[in-house]
């Protein structure tokens, strides 16, 4: 190997170890930094599967109060969950629309603990626009979200 300045020297052995000693802690960085994006895509992951599973499930079962109820109870836990978890800067600009889909879905379940089928509809729809929304601000930013 020949350096690029005139006096045409072998790199040594010494400038070899400096270069990986500078490039393998970036590299762990690297490594580490998309680790954490992926554990968050890994989480939201989940509570959007389970957000949908749930209401589409509470939908065709409207008239159970107890099951609303539960499931409200659920919705509840998720969107307080996802207030309080760790959000990587690399994708902060989609973690509000998680909130809101999660607002929009505690909000039909408790519509639905009420009785008022029309804003259950009406906030179920919310959500899933919510939901597209929160995937399209996550693929401008690079990332998927991984399916379940």
């Amino acid at each position: 190997m020949f350096r690029t300045d005139k006096s045409r020297r072998p790199v040594g052995t010494r400038e070899l170890r400096r270069a990986l000693l500078c490039a393998v802690p970036l590299g762990a960085i690297a490594w580490a930094s998309s680790a954490f994006a992926g554990s968050y895509l890994d989480r939201a992951a989940l509570i959007v599967a389970h957000a949908r599973k749930e209401a589409d499930y509470l939908r065709n079962r409207l008239s159970d109060k107890d099951l609303a109820d539960y499931v409200h109870d659920q919705a509840d836990a998720r969107l307080s969950s996802a207030r309080h978890m760790q959000v990587p800067k690399q994708v902060t600009d989609a973690h509000p629309h998680l909130l809101i889909m999660l607002e929009h879905y505690e909000r039909a379940t408790h519509a639905a603990t009420k009785g008022d089928n029309a804003e259950f509809f009406k906030k179920q729809l919310d959500a899933r626009e919510e939901e597209r929304i929160f995937r399209g601000v996550l693929k401008q930013l690079g990332w998927d979200l991984p399916s379940v």
